[in-house]
């Protein structure tokens, strides 16, 4: 697994959100930052904790020019229940081949409960308007991820 680092080119990609959309990365470059997210799994509750979290500082998110893109292998439909059931209000995108994850160097082996097995690491990429890396958000909470982002924004 060979993660993605600061001053490279962001891997443009296009993936399907909640509602069956194309969504592609470059399509806010030089307009926005993007702020994309990989998580492994919907509705779990790690991974609810950081969307909910996303979802309650969206308005501070925005005034820092900050798009949200959070992205996980699961199918279209599974995000369109999840942006439901916790009213999100940014973009889940479906990776479901893990393509874009792999392309990010966040697919790979993990370890849970003793057991090993291939899926997504809970990395942030900071997306900068120029389309570059600008930041790797990878040591945080689940519960403290909006926060580390938006302290590293109010600096930047």
């Amino acid at each position: 697994m060979q993660t993605i680092t600061e001053g490279a080119q962001a891997p443009d990609f296009s993936l399907q959100d909640q509602n069956g959309d194309t969504v592609t990365l470059s399509q806010f470059q030089g307009d926005k930052r993007v702020l994309v997210y990989f998580y492994p799994k919907a509705m779990t509750p790690g991974c609810t904790t950081q969307a909910c979290s996303l979802r309650d500082t969206k308005a501070e998110l925005d005034a820092l020019d900050t798009v949200v893109l959070g992205i996980s292998p699961d199918p279209v439909k599974k995000l369109a229940r999840f942006v439901e059931r916790d009213a999100l209000n940014f973009t889940l995108l479906s990776d479901e081949d893990h393509a874009v994850a792999d392309a990010f160097g966040v697919w790979g082996p993990k370890k849970f409960m003793g057991k090993e097995y291939d899926g997504i690491h809970r990395l942030s990429f900071l997306v900068g308007k120029d389309g570059k890396i600008e930041h790797v958000f990878n040591k945080f909470k689940t519960k403290d991820h909006h926060q580390v982002v938006l302290d590293y924004l109010s600096q930047a």
